[in-house]
């Protein structure tokens, strides 16, 4: 089974607007029923979506920093004692894809580290944050630099985000 990442905004989620709380909880359903979820495990844009996976009977694996404990939707918890940053490499070597929410610069982080892991990145447009900031950037549309090491996408829907992974990593 193909291994799909969703990285974003960490935080209360109850502080999100109703929009983005039900995009994240959609796309953890429509992923949750073809692929194993990864995300970073905690709450924000991560607890949304391993909620949306959990309500299809799908499989979310959440990569943890330091000894934390998951969020309650979590499927499975790796606590891999590291800090924040080392744990989301860990988090994007182990899957076949990215999709980036909205976040703020550990996102970008996983955004960078995806790329340079020959990652595909899913940018979901207008979640604000990184994930719209670096959309900015991007050299032909869709490289993070010269060496095009992997192919950045930007989606504007949940229909276009499955449409690319189809594209990208089949099911």
């Amino acid at each position: 089974m193909k291994r799909v990442a969703v990285i974003g905004y960490s935080g209360n989620p109850h502080l999100f607007s109703l929009s983005l709380k039900e995009l994240c909880i959609e796309i953890g359903k429509e992923l949750g029923k073809k692929y194993i979820v990864y995300t970073g495990g905690r709450d924000g844009v991560m607890e949304l979506v391993s909620k949306g996976v959990k309500e299809v009977g799908g499989v979310s694996l959440g990569i943890l920093p330091f000894e934390e404990d998951g969020n309650k939707y979590v499927t499975h918890q790796i606590q891999t004692g590291l800090d924040f940053q080392m744990r989301s490499f860990i988090l994007v070597k182990n899957v076949d894809v990215v999709v980036s929410i909205g976040g703020e610069i550990g996102t970008a982080i996983e955004i960078l580290g995806a790329y340079s892991n020959r990652k595909p990145v899913i940018l979901m447009s207008g979640t604000g944050g990184w994930t719209d900031r670096i959309q900015k950037v991007l050299i032909e549309g869709k490289y993070l630099d010269n060496r095009k090491l992997a192919v950045v996408y930007k989606a504007t829907s949940i229909l276009e985000m499955l449409k690319i992974l189809e594209k990208t990593i089949g099911e």
